[in-house]
């Protein structure tokens, strides 16, 4: 079918803008901590049953002890310090924002393989990562009573909104060192096919996940709002959406969109969240659209396409 990865990553980007939203309203009813444990135990769930019916195992096979160690390592920096904050900037600024920064994410990851693993920084990537910023300036940067430019958005917020960006990003790159680690020869020996290993990561990464939001629900909040959680249709509902939506279906057609066209044409057309997401949030949470607001998602998207362009 022509175009068929193309229309895999429209779908994708599709999929994740129906979990942002989910996610802002599952936050604001369970609360952060809450719902990320769900989310967490759901998607560790769907992994047992995915590697049950596809290799007759259902815990993954063929990683070594660094790999682990690496998804472990990146499912601290992106699930629980990363989804905190992006779960919280749900909260203070709203899914449509919070998807507006989450165009930094290749920044980060940029940098983070710069120093990690020794990855160049093209002029391409600079010139990507200053029309990012200028798209997300645009956007919540406005004239002020006392300043000629203002904050239109709570500090807090933003400050949420970009340390969930830059964790996504070094997690991502901490995920890429892990499945480097992950051995041919055993992944041969348990018939395990090598598109599963994504997978097979992102179940050591929740495994981080949720040990780290269950022991922040604990300190924070003691185990109370987690049991109440257990009784809310409505919230569980939500968040079994957020998850098949999210970490599930989301990932899952991601590998599968780079598959049919060029990883940067599927990565940039999966990157259109910020843009999507505004119709919806007009109508789900009555946030006035303004052609600032626009112009600035569409140069942010545009910015997050030139990182995938050769120099």
């Amino acid at each position: 079918m022509t175009y068929l990865g193309e229309l895999i990553s429209i779908g994708v980007a599709f999929s994740w803008t129906a979990t942002a939203l989910l996610s802002e309203f599952g936050s604001k009813r369970l609360g952060n901590l809450t719902l990320n444990v769900l989310r967490m135990a759901l998607a560790l769930v769907f992994s047992l049953v995915l590697f049950g019916v596809v290799t007759g195992n259902p815990l993954p096979a063929g990683a070594s002890t660094e790999a682990c160690g690496w998804m472990l390592l990146s499912g601290l920096v992106g699930y629980v310090i990363g989804d905190f904050c992006l779960f919280q900037c749900y909260i203070i600024i709203g899914s449509r924002y919070g998807q507006l920064f989450m165009t930094l994410a290749p920044l980060a990851a940029a940098l983070m393989a710069w120093i990690s693993l020794g990855q160049q920084m093209t002029q391409m990537s600079i010139v990507a990562m200053l029309v990012t910023l200028s798209g997300i300036g645009i956007s919540v940067l406005g004239r002020g009573e006392h300043h000629k430019v203002s904050l239109r958005l709570p500090l807090n917020g933003v400050l949420f909104a970009i340390g969930a960006a830059l964790c996504q990003g070094i997690g991502l790159v901490l995920s890429k060192i892990g499945m480097d680690h992950y051995e041919a020869s055993a992944l041969a020996e348990t018939g395990t096919p090598e598109w599963l290993v994504p997978f097979s990561a992102n179940f050591y990464r929740c495994v981080a996940g949720i040990i780290g939001f269950l022991l922040l629900h604990y300190f924070r909040d003691g185990m109370a709002p987690l049991k109440e959680a257990m009784h809310d249709r409505k919230g569980l509902t939500v968040a079994t959406a957020t998850t098949i939506f999210g970490p599930f279906v989301g990932v899952g057609f991601s590998l599968m969109a780079v598959q049919y066209t060029a990883a940067g044409i599927a990565s940039t057309l999966m990157a259109m969240t910020p843009i999507i997401i505004l119709l919806p949030s007009y109508y789900l949470f009555h946030e006035k659209i303004t052609w600032r607001a626009v112009i600035g998602a569409v140069i942010s998207v545009v910015g997050v396409s030139l990182f995938f362009l050769n120099p």
